[in-house]
């Protein structure tokens, strides 16, 4: 398969989950949200040098690199470490870069104010992760640490209403069972762990739902 072919193949999957389009890159602690929001996933890749249309522009391959590799060295915590591998198609070049799902999470960079957040891919969206996916990015971490999950009254509360409703938020969750945001959290990163219910955004909200 051609260089031509082979981007032009990525290129028909459109934005996704575990792909993005970027024109050109002129703004690192941008990007750096990007490989954050992949990087908290399960990896992805961005095609440097196309449009959102799909259409190929091209880029200086080199000064891409290099504002990428800044990217997740200064302004990735903890630094993160893309790969490259640069396509030329009639006489553009486009740069493939593949960003692995972290070892260490949560992965954070600096939002527009500068103070450093987890991003999250859902969708073809990077998006600002919950307080309540943070806990669970970083409880996943400690997996094998052999603590032990408590499960009370408020989480068979939890499981009796998704039985019957689709969802819940988690200032629903604290309204049904009348605690406080620590422990609403808790319970869901517990049941998260056990593998009985799951966190998906919908409208920018952070949704619990069974598994």
């Amino acid at each position: 398969m051609s260089d031509k072919q082979y981007i032009q193949s990525l290129i028909a999957q459109g934005e996704h989950e575990q792909q993005d389009f970027k024109f050109q890159i002129n703004d690192a602690r941008k990007i750096a949200r990007s490989i954050s929001a992949f990087a908290n996933n399960t990896g992805g890749r961005l095609l440097v040098g196309v449009k959102d249309n799909g259409s190929i522009a091209g880029v200086n391959s080199e000064e891409e690199i290099y504002m990428i590799d800044q990217a997740a060295q200064m302004y990735c915590k903890p630094e993160q470490k893309p790969h490259f591998s640069v396509y030329h198609i009639e006489g553009k070049t486009v740069v493939k870069v593949d960003i692995d799902e972290a070892s260490a999470k949560p992965v954070k960079a600096p939002d527009e104010s500068g103070h450093w957040k987890a991003y999250y891919r859902v969708a073809d969206e990077n998006i600002l992760a919950s307080s309540m996916h943070v806990k669970l990015l970083r409880s996943k971490q400690q997996a094998g640490s052999g603590g032990t999950i408590t499960y009370c009254e408020r989480e068979q509360m939890l499981l009796d209403y998704l039985n019957g409703h689709g969802g819940i938020t988690l200032s629903g969750f604290m309204r049904l069972t009348h605690c406080s945001r620590a422990l609403a959290e808790q319970s869901v990163v517990n049941l998260c762990q056990m593998g009985v219910v799951t966190l998906k955004y919908h409208d920018g909200q952070c949704v619990v739902t069974l598994s």
